[in-house]
């Protein structure tokens, strides 16, 4: 499952898009990131290439079983530690960027550490 940031970021915004739009397609994408329709094509392809996304002659882009692994974890580490970051006095805005960073770079100890550690403190 190893794949670039870049297409971690790809990804979770399929996942996220596909939680609001009926079907995703190359241009939703591209407008929620506000990215040219043509480096997202290229993006696509080499998704597509890695088995990540299916997509359709109609040009609907749907993850695979191994993207949406991927997406949903980028997607649970962001949210876990946006949430966090918040939860410490940290601006939202802030947090959801310093996660966006923080999401492709942690390790899986050091997040599932943190995850745990968010755990005990709630009780």
């Amino acid at each position: 499952m190893n794949v670039n940031e870049s297409a971690e970021n790809y990804l979770e915004t399929i996942l996220i898009l596909s939680k609001s739009h009926p079907v995703v397609r190359s241009v939703d994408i591209a407008e929620e990131l506000g990215f040219k329709k043509s480096s997202v094509s290229v993006a696509m392809k080499n998704l597509r290439e890695k088995k990540h996304i299916t997509v359709t002659k109609e040009g609907f882009i749907y993850l695979t079983e191994s993207g949406k692994a991927i997406a949903d974890m980028i997607y649970e580490r962001h949210e876990v530690i946006s949430g966090w970051l918040e939860s410490l006095g940290v601006d939202g805005k802030t947090a959801a960027s310093d996660a966006c960073r923080i999401e492709h770079v942690i390790s899986k100890e050091s997040f599932e550490a943190i995850k745990d550690y968010i755990s005990q403190n709630e009780r």
